[in-house]
């Protein structure tokens, strides 16, 4: 049955797609909520593995893991969620905020600091770089990267919070 349903929505039938996606409704938010640890998050990935499925799904090759790709697709999502959670948190940390007052005080906060850590942030947060580029870049391993954005933002949560007070 699972096997006929499988094919029918590779072959781009909806209807079979999301009978399919019905079917697995259970495990794939289980899935995501495992994954994001919040309902709202859980429901957006599956949201987003349904529009994904409908595009892609074409892409299957054997029917058979219909349900194994489902749920590749979807731990992806999730990744990619954590991933822009992760990087918000960050630009939170750093506080870039868009009014004028507060850009400024920020540039100036960003200013003290030594030339690198400056570029690493620019780079980071305002050229929106990835780790991997910036290494590339900076013609340093990828580690260095890391290591060296979080030292920097341990800085600059400091250097913020003396300001604020």
């Amino acid at each position: 049955m699972e096997f006929d349903l499988a094919k029918r929505a590779i072959a781009g039938d909806e209807q079979a797609i999301v009978e399919l996606l019905t079917q697995h409704e259970d495990t794939l938010y289980r899935t995501a909520y495992a994954y994001l640890k919040n309902e709202h998050d859980a429901v957006e990935a599956v949201q987003e593995l349904t529009y994904r499925a409908l595009k892609k799904i074409h892409t299957v090759k054997e029917p058979t893991y219909i349900a194994t790709w489902l749920v590749r697709v979807l731990i992806n999502i999730c990744l990619d969620m954590k991933k822009k959670q992760k990087k918000f948190v960050y630009n939170q940390a750093v506080e870039i905020v868009s009014t004028d007052q507060q850009s400024f005080e920020m540039a100036d906060i960003i200013a003290s600091l030594p030339k690198e850590q400056q570029e690493l942030i620019y780079l980071k947060y305002f050229q929106d770089m990835k780790n991997g580029d910036i290494a590339q870049l900076k013609q340093i391993p990828e580690g260095t990267v890391k290591s060296r954005l979080h030292t920097t933002l341990k800085k600059l949560r400091v250097l913020v919070e003396k300001e604020e007070l």
